[in-house]
């Protein structure tokens, strides 16, 4: 299947993507579209005979639990409705807790690394065999970006992908911004990763930009790729002739030129003039594989709850993570929730100015996500009335009034949030 060059549709772009010469194919977020209709956009680039690939974010085919059967039939009536040749999900855990730790179930609102242990992998691969029977057509999943490292790992990213691939057969999507990220963040040589990968499996590449901050790098999505991204993609094209590239961007977005920019020196990115390395030079199997096991998805359970209540939640760091970097991640990721709030309820931001962010920030310091972003704008909110806020008598009328058209006839009384409050605390015990 030869997909080309793409770039990702999103529909502050539609009408540059529409537009933008040579473009083979676009990914679109499956959980942005609706499983019964598409927006005219992706309607007219489909006539026009142009692949649209559904890329989900929300499966957390890493996590300990199984996949959740609704949103597998979400992403699988999406397949269907697109005509998509594959679906694409990602290596990842995006939320912790529930039955298997007894504890309320916690949402990161991001993709979040899933220790590459026997244990974890033997959880993926029972997750992903999952899917891959509840979805139409092939399942590829991508490697993340990540700012913290998990202690007691056992295979290299690499080898982790190898053994996912043998065990499942399902096919990769190689991001090369995010082994430059891991590279910058966490030290991985993207050479070696991708001599112990599987390139023969890989289903498309995605290219993206970030930007370096403090020695930490963000994957921003958000910046113009730099030279050492397409580095990494020479790197790999000096192994294999990948089926598709596709550009990604998901904010702050540039004018048609400069995508156009952008996608022509992909385009003509070479491959690295070092000699291409076998495809399998590297790579070992390290143990033959074992059976899925209860215990696997307990352990795996215990572990990610206790880092993602960390990191969302203000609980203890757990042993062998490292602080600082800890830290960063936790700060990320409330900055994510207050720029994803800003935009499912915008009203927030014109109601609040510029106190905003500050405001929301110090909600979310202490205060996982639990019900989704819609949700978090609403217990944001509320939380504000109860404290008597904003200060602006129209501006809190204002907010009353918007919290009222979506949760309820009146904000609860003090004594009502203490007592929820209070129950939440001792559901998270």
């Amino acid at each position: 299947m030869k997909l080309g060059i793409g770039i990702g549709w999103r529909p502050e772009i539609a009408d540059a993507v529409e537009a933008l010469p040579g473009v083979d194919w676009v990914e679109a977020v499956a959980e942005n579209l609706c499983t019964d209709h598409l927006p005219d956009s992706l309607v007219r680039l489909r006539e026009r005979g142009v692949t649209v690939v559904p890329h989900g974010v929300s499966l957390g085919l890493g996590g300990a639990d199984r996949p959740d059967p609704g949103r597998l039939a979400g992403l699988a009536a999406r397949a269907e409705l697109l005509g998509t040749p594959l679906v694409t999900e990602h290596i990842a855990f995006v939320r912790a807790g529930g039955p298997l730790t007894a504890s309320p179930v916690l949402e990161a609102g991001h993709l979040l690394p899933v220790p590459r242990t026997w244990d974890a992998l033997g959880v993926l691969c029972e997750n992903v065999r999952i899917a891959q029977d509840s979805l139409p057509v092939p399942l590829a999943l991508e490697n993340i970006a990540a700012l913290v490292s998990w202690p007691g790992e056992e295979l290299t990213e690499g080898q982790f992908l190898a053994e996912l691939v043998e065990r499942t057969g399902v096919r990769l999507l190689i991001d090369v911004a995010n082994l430059h990220t891991n590279h910058v963040n966490r030290g991985e040589d993207p050479v070696t990763a991708l001599d112990e990968l599987p390139v023969e499996a890989i289903a498309y590449v995605h290219v993206a930009g970030g930007v370096e901050k403090d020695g930490v790098w963000h994957d921003t999505h958000a910046h113009p790729v730099t030279q050492p991204v397409l580095d990494v993609l020479a790197e790999l094209r000096s192994r294999v002739d990948p089926p598709g590239v596709l550009l990604e961007r998901d904010d702050d977005f540039p004018s048609a030129e400069e995508l156009a920019g952008e996608l022509a020196a992909i385009r003509s990115t070479p491959a690295a003039a070092s000699t291409a390395r076998g495809a399998a030079c590297g790579r070992t199997v390290r143990r033959p594989e074992p059976a899925p096991a209860a215990g696997a998805r307990d352990r795996t359970a215990v572990a990610q709850t206790a880092l993602l209540s960390s990191l969302v939640a203000g609980t203890p760091v757990p042993d062998g993570f490292d602080h600082r970097r800890l830290g960063v991640q936790s700060r990320a990721l409330a900055a994510k929730r207050a720029d994803v709030v800003a935009k499912v309820a915008p009203e927030l931001p014109e109601i609040l100015g510029d106190g905003y962010r500050k405001a929301f920030l110090a909600y979310a310091r202490n205060r996982p996500m639990y019900g989704g972003y819609r949700r978090d704008a609403l217990a944001f909110a509320e939380l504000l009335l109860v404290e008597g806020r904003p200060d602006d008598e129209a501006a809190r009328r204002r907010l009353t009034l918007w919290w009222q058209d979506r949760a309820g006839p009146r904000p609860p009384r003090r004594a009502t949030r203490l007592v929820r409050s209070a129950r939440a605390a001792l559901l998270g015990k």
